[in-house]
């Protein structure tokens, strides 16, 4: 099967008890034995096993698979705390992208943008998922040490890979405290010389930026460094390598005027053409196929978290972005993959919709992959019976009704020739592309509109026309049987950044980065309102405390040395 990476995971006949340096981080140990370390890093096996986890944890619920129980953290809801789930919940649902009722674990909180420090599960479940994954991290890093693999007898065996995995770790644990700056600011920080006895001491914002960056700089040998991630295209699939890094740094420069005040958009560009210029993850050949079952064959994607139907099940990952993002009745009008096992609670709001022409939203039953359309990213499902745009019943009141608003169905978990893949339709098989070589395109061109030094106006219009060609399947992305799409290339009077902000909603959308994107536009809290931002159905304005969530109030309990967000004291 493709899905490798997990299977050790689940294989390890014992765990790591893993205990928490932060003091709500209240996660499970791998399964219900305290392991001796040298039990589990006794073999090759168990190293990678643990490296594994390490991974899983961004992507796997818990220690049996399939929402069956023993989950990772203590008294979650197991499907709601998968990391994407979590991600769509505080980068998308609190956006111009989605809408979803529920009440739940905070849901309605996150979609009103009424969030306070105690009234949202899913952000408390957010920052432990994130912790987690640090503390598997730096309980990798802690053995996997050339002297303990020599200790172990293991060294002919790990350590030609010792330092390439310990990099992996470290990318895994920057990109963590890089996502923890994004969402919460300045946060407690642990590395694996933190004993469980000490109390963690918290970064500010700029130091969590810079610890991050520091990691992230040292692992693709920027800093000396015995710890080296492999060359860009050379690791195996699941696995990160440079190009990874050099995409994690761009998206932290893009941001850093925003996330510290400081302008880092020349670096921005530099390493987000090092993406682009390796060649190692061209563009897709069409968009659609990014988000299908068969996408681990899909050059473009530069870290997937791999998902398999059978042995990476969960509710949470692309399993939540096919079943709640179409009704049973869909199944009836195109393959979705799931057939009728749909939840139905995810619709887009007005304003993605209104993003595309009006002509590419309609979904035509005769064309149900959109090969007529002008852009191929406008995918919805518009021809329910009684389905309307507006997210609300007919007295513009919330509903949980699924006509009311349009699905968004650029995920299916079916191959690229419209078959359900071997796994099953019980569980997706579609692994969800973290970073992509278009959104690096898009950056390089954001940077150079904001500033950056080392390219021109041009460059940015070609980066920009690059992703709208393939998405309209123009020029040399046309297909056979394939319209190629009219009005694809724009002029350098339509390059403003406020249609980037719309481009990157439209070849972005569900991908995790909404709200860190309307945030660095500067319209998030202001100036810019959708179905129910504040808790009406046109939209207002909130305070500016929102651009960060609060750390949670049980963390702030255990700890007292920590600082509150701004606006939730």
């Amino acid at each position: 099967m493709k899905k490798y990476i997990y299977s050790l995971a689940f294989a390890l006949v014992a765990a790591l008890s893993i205990t928490s340096c932060t003091g709500d981080l209240d996660t499970k140990p791998l399964d219900d034995n305290d392991l001796v370390a040298n039990n589990v890093y006794s073999t090759a096996d168990g190293y990678m096993g643990v490296l594994a986890k390490c991974y899983g944890s961004l992507i796997l619920t818990g220690q049996k698979g399939g929402d069956g129980g023993n989950g990772d953290l203590e008294g979650a809801n197991e499907g709601y705390s998968g990391y994407v789930r979590l991600m769509f919940y505080l980068q998308e649902l609190c956006t111009d992208d989605f809408l979803m009722p529920s009440s739940s674990n905070g849901l309605r909180k996150c979609l009103n943008l009424q969030w306070t420090a105690g009234n949202a599960s899913v952000i408390t479940w957010t920052y432990q998922r994130l912790y987690m994954c640090i503390a598997y991290c730096d309980e990798f890093l802690r053995e996997c040490t050339l002297e303990k693999l020599a200790q172990r007898g293991l060294t002919e065996q790990l350590a030609s890979k010792c330092g390439q995995y310990r990099a992996e770790a470290r990318f895994l644990r920057a990109y963590c405290y890089a996502t923890l700056c994004d969402l919460f600011g300045g946060v407690p920080y642990v590395d694996e010389n933190t004993s469980v006895t000490d109390l963690p001491v918290q970064m500010t914002r700029k130091e969590t930026f810079e610890y991050a960056e520091k990691e992230l700089l040292s692992i693709i040998g920027r800093v000396q460094s015995d710890d080296v991630l492999a060359e860009a295209g050379t690791t195996e699939y699941g696995h990160v390598d440079q190009a990874a890094a050099w995409f994690l740094l761009s998206r932290m420069y893009l941001n850093a005027a925003t996330w510290i005040g400081t302008d880092r958009y020349s670096d921005c560009l530099t390493y987000s053409q090092m993406v682009i210029e390796s060649g190692k993850y061209p563009l897709a050949s069409d968009y659609r196929e990014i988000f299908l079952a068969d996408n681990d064959k899909c050059k473009e994607i530069i870290w997937p978290l791999v998902q398999d139907g059978l042995r990476a099940q969960s509710s949470a990952g692309t399993n939540f972005y096919v079943k709640a993002f179409v009704n049973g009745a869909m199944n009836n009008y195109y393959q979705t993959g799931v057939e009728t096992r749909g939840w139905g609670n995810v619709r887009a709001k007005m304003t993605l919709v209104d993003a595309f022409d009006a002509a590419d939203v309609v979904f035509d039953t005769a064309d149900t992959w959109g090969n007529n359309k002008n852009d191929k990213r406008a995918q919805f499902m518009t021809a329910l019976p009684g389905q309307k745009k507006e997210t609300c019943d007919d007295n513009g009141a919330m509903t949980s009704t699924f006509t009311c608003g349009y699905g968004y169905i650029k995920w299916r978990n079916v191959t690229k020739d419209d078959k359900v893949c071997a796994s099953g339709t019980q569980y997706t098989s579609i692994d969800f592309p973290m970073f992509r070589t278009a959104d690096a395109y898009l950056m390089a061109a954001e940077a150079i509109l904001r500033g950056a030094k080392g390219a021109s106006r041009a460059d940015a219009l070609n980066y920009v026309n690059e992703v709208r060609a393939r998405a309209y399947m123009t020029g040399k992305y046309a297909k056979a049987g394939v319209k190629e799409g009219v009005g694809a290339l724009i002029t350098d009077a339509q390059l403003t950044l406020d249609f980037l902000m719309s481009e990157r909603q439209r070849e972005l959308a569900s991908e995790i980065i909404r709200r860190t994107d309307l945030i660095r536009f500067g319209k998030f809290t202001k100036g810019h309102n959708w179905d129910w931002k504040d808790g009406v159905f046109a939209g207002k304005d909130v305070d500016d405390h929102f651009n960060l969530f609060p750390i949670p109030e049980a963390e702030m309990t255990n700890n007292s040395t920590l600082k509150q967000n701004t606006g939730y004291n």
